[in-house]
């Protein structure tokens, strides 16, 4: 599936998805959703898809280590 959708923003900031989508995304009332704000746009994904999705980016990476090595940097840097 896939497709545009043209959707309104309700008198108290609302968004209507259509049916159409949420049965395919199996988004029934009260659905966690995650509104991602990009530079052309904004994405829409439910909570456990987005999580999915950062787990995936993130996948074998360590991030501890990814900060220590920038902060070192950066202290070095600064000492410099």
């Amino acid at each position: 599936m896939g497709g545009t959708y043209n959707l309104s923003v309700g008198n108290k900031g609302r968004l209507v998805v259509p049916a159409e989508v949420r049965q395919h995304r199996g988004w029934s009332e009260g659905a966690a959703l995650i509104a991602i704000e990009t530079d052309t746009g904004l994405v829409l994904v439910g909570r456990d898809e987005a999580r999915r999705m950062l787990r995936e980016q993130l996948a074998g990476r360590d991030l501890v280590a990814e900060l220590l090595e920038s902060r070192r940097a950066e202290a070095a840097d600064d000492a410099a």
